[in-house]
């Protein structure tokens, strides 16, 4: 790559991070809402009495394995091998999608018993801050699909690789912020 190309992935990279500090202040500011309603249920039902554990745990194994597939289809890019990136980069993909699917069911079926996010002010921070997450899997599995058409088409090359690596920064970033929505709310505020 030429200097004005070198200028420019630093330039992309740097807004990149910024824009993940302004995500993690986002995220911040919805987990101290979260940690501040989550006692206020206006007599309804609690954490403990809605949210189906078992299924949180796999939701979350499938949102980690979607992330190691990130990482591996990164590295087999690094190494050149194309077709395994291609491989990994669609499970990523694919996995990001159930894990959406997944929530939207989970969300469904709270809408469902009645515990939509008008209830209370616990049932409002939870659904504003897991349905924001939610959003950027959404952002992401876009930016992936749309990376990985291109990556179809294209041979690797130092741009693409750069593409890709951006990708799976912001991608473990996600997961980064689901461990924390996992432990958080429902591991501890489901105890509660």
């Amino acid at each position: 790559m030429n200097k004005h190309n070198d200028e420019q992935s630093d330039i992309a990279t740097l807004g990149l991070w910024i824009y993940l500090m302004t995500d993690m202040m986002l995220f911040a500011g919805l987990f101290a809402t979260f940690m501040v309603l989550r006692g206020n249920t206006a007599g309804g039902p609690a954490a403990a009495d809605i949210f189906n554990m078992p299924y949180i745990l796999i939701e979350t194994l499938v949102l980690l394995f979607s992330s190691l597939m990130c990482g591996l289809a990164f590295v087999s890019a690094k190494f050149g091998r194309l077709r395994d990136m291609r491989i990994y980069l669609g499970l990523t993909i694919l996995f990001g999608a159930v894990f959406i699917g997944m929530e939207l069911y989970e969300f469904s079926q709270l809408v469902g018993e009645g515990h939509s996010w008008s209830v209370s002010a616990f049932l409002s921070s939870y659904f504003t801050l897991v349905g924001t997450h939610g959003l950027h899997i959404a952002v992401g599995l876009l930016w992936a699909s749309v990376l990985f058409v291109r990556l179809l088409k294209r041979p690797l090359n130092p741009n693409s690789l750069r593409k890709l690596g951006l990708f799976a920064l912001f991608w473990h970033f996600l997961e980064l912020v689901w461990i924390f929505i996992f432990s958080i709310v429902y591991l501890i505020g489901g105890t509660i």
